[in-house]
C-alpha cells in the first residue's frame, strides 16, 4: 500500500498528474480540487490510494487523509469502484457527501455522473454509519457546500491555469471573461452539468482564450 508520495509536480492534466519522486514519475488521478493546489516545479505531498487489478496499477492522490480515507469507505457500497468513487469528490467535498448521506439527500448523490436514483439510495443505505457525522446538521451542511461552490469552482481553474503557467491576475482575468460569456468562451462554461463538467468547460474556455491572446 502506497499512503503518501512526496515528489516535485512535471505535469498537470485535466484529471490526473505527474509527480517525480526520486526520478520515478508517477501517474496520480486525482479530483479537480486537488489539481488546482498543484503548481509545476513544486515539492507536494499527496496522500494516496493504489488500486490493484489484474491489468493495472492505479494511484489516486487526494491533498488530506480525509479525502482519502471517504474514497476508500464509500467503495465498500456494492457498484461503487474507484472512479465512481472519485466522481463523488469530485462534485462533493468529505463534508458535503457525509450531509448528503446523513440527510439521506438523494438529489445531491445524483449530481454525480454514473449515479442514479436506485445507486442514490443504496448508497445511503450502505454507508449510514460509515462515513461519520457531519460536523453540522445535513442541511446546514449542504447549504454551505452550495454557496460557496461556485466561488470554488472558479477558484480551481485560476490554480489550474497558474500551474500552467499564467500568472494570477492574468488567470483571474481570463476566467471571469469567459464566465461572463464572452464571444470566446465556451458556451457550456458555467452553465448546466456537474461541478467537475463546469471546471473542466470553464478551463478549456480559458485555454482558448488564453492562446489566442499568445497567438
Amino acid at each position: 500500500m502506497i499512503a503518501h508520495l512526496t515528489g516535485t509536480v512535471a505535469g498537470i492534466r485535466l484529471d490526473s498528474a505527474v509527480l517525480d519522486v526520486n526520478g520515478v514519475g508517477y501517474l496520480v488521478h486525482a479530483t479537480p480540487g486537488t489539481l488546482g493546489t498543484l503548481r509545476h516545479g513544486a515539492t507536494v505531498t499527496l496522500f494516496t490510494s493504489l488500486v490493484v487489478r489484474e491489468d493495472a496499477m492505479t494511484v489516486f492522490g487526494f491533498a488530506d487523509d480525509d479525502e482519502r480515507a471517504v474514497f476508500e469507505t464509500v467503495q465498500s457500497v456494492s457498484g461503487v469502484g474507484p472512479r465512481l468513487a472519485l466522481a463523488m469528490l469530485a462534485v462533493h467535498s468529505p463534508e458535503a457527501l457525509r450531509a448528503a448521506v446523513a440527510g439521506e439527500d438523494l438529489k445531491a448523490l445524483e449530481r454525480v455522473p454514473g449515479i442514479g436514483r436506485k445507486s442514490a439510495q443504496r448508497i445511503v443505505l450502505e454507508l449510514s454509519g460509515k462515513l461519520g457525522a457531519p460536523v453540522g446538521t445535513g442541511a446546514a451542511a449542504a447549504a454551505g457546500a452550495t454557496a460557496g461552490s461556485a466561488d470554488a469552482r472558479r477558484d480551481e481553474v485560476v490554480a489550474a491555469l497558474v500551474g500552467l503557467g499564467w500568472t494570477q491576475k492574468v488567470a483571474e482575468d481570463a476566467v471571469d471573461t469567459v464566465s461572463e460569456g464572452g464571444a470566446t468562451s465556451d458556451p457550456d462554461a458555467g452553465a448546466a452539468g456537474t461541478p467537475s463538467e463546469q471546471v473542466a468547460s470553464t478551463l478549456r474556455a480559458a485555454l482558448r482564450l488564453l492562446g489566442g491572446r499568445r497567438g
